[in-house]
């Protein structure tokens, strides 16, 4: 007998420092839901499964199809993108929370701003201004494109920050992004002029020496970036550099 509705229990909190609460409600079911289309669906009708009226869910959404990254949530205790997460692949009751190592705005929005301010610390970002024609740019083997492109697929969704063990306010651990974004600019034949900027600052507090290696980024990266591959190149690369710079004393 096929379903009639989609119970869900969500994690809610409407503002920083408000005690969270866990509102349940039942969805009417269609097929074909993912989780971004089940909260529109109480948002239509915001009414909890005891009948009483409530607000709509606040959460972060934008492309909705795994592109923009900002839709990033505890789906069944895992960090998912709610776009592409599927009601009919989903145990229920689904239980949504917003992620955990993140300051909470309101119900499952998060503050992430930690994940652009470590990637302002590393300067990952190629120093063009554009305020001037530079004419074509420098040539870049095939090779380098290849392992490059990958990379840049990062949507900084914070995923690989969620599940990481070493992701926290002790270590101050800057997380397997910030480390891959390193790695593509520092391989641009013009972001490389920051190249040693950027391997001193992983070399500093919280930096690469602060990964444990567990490898849970790579598992749940939602774009499959090679992650622990940039992380062991990028521990080799800041080695390096602290041995030039010991011997340029």
């Amino acid at each position: 007998m096929a379903q009639s509705t989609i119970k869900v229990e969500i994690k809610r909190q409407s503002t920083p420092d408000a005690p969270s609460t866990t509102e349940k409600f039942e969805i009417p079911y269609r097929p074909g839901m993912n989780i971004t289309s089940l909260l529109g669906e109480i948002a239509l009708n915001p009414v909890d499964v005891s009948g009483k009226a409530t607000t709509p869910v606040t959460y972060d959404s934008n492309c909705l199809e795994e592109i923009c990254g900002s839709c990033a949530m505890l789906i069944n205790g895992k960090a998912r993108m709610a776009c592409s997460a599927l009601v009919d692949k989903l145990e229920q009751p689904i239980t949504l929370a917003p992620l955990s190592k993140f300051p909470v705005v309101r119900d499952l929005a998060v503050d992430r701003s930690v994940l652009f301010e470590n990637l302002k610390k590393v300067k990952a970002w190629v120093p063009i201004d554009g305020s001037y024609d530079l004419g074509s740019g420098p040539r870049q083997a095939p090779q380098i494109q290849e392992q490059r492109y990958p990379l840049s697929n990062c949507i900084s969704c914070t995923i690989c920050m969620e599940v990481c063990p070493q992701f926290n306010d002790v270590t101050g651990f800057v997380g397997a992004a910030t480390i891959a974004q390193t790695k593509l600019f520092n391989m641009d034949p013009s972001g490389s002029v920051l190249k040693e900027e950027r391997l001193r600052a992983l070399a500093g507090d919280g930096g690469i020496q602060e990964c444990s290696f567990s490898q849970n980024c790579v598992q749940a990266c939602p774009k499959q970036l090679p992650l622990t591959e940039a992380i062991s190149d990028m521990g080799r690369d800041v080695f390096i550099q602290q041995v030039k710079d010991l011997f340029a004393r």
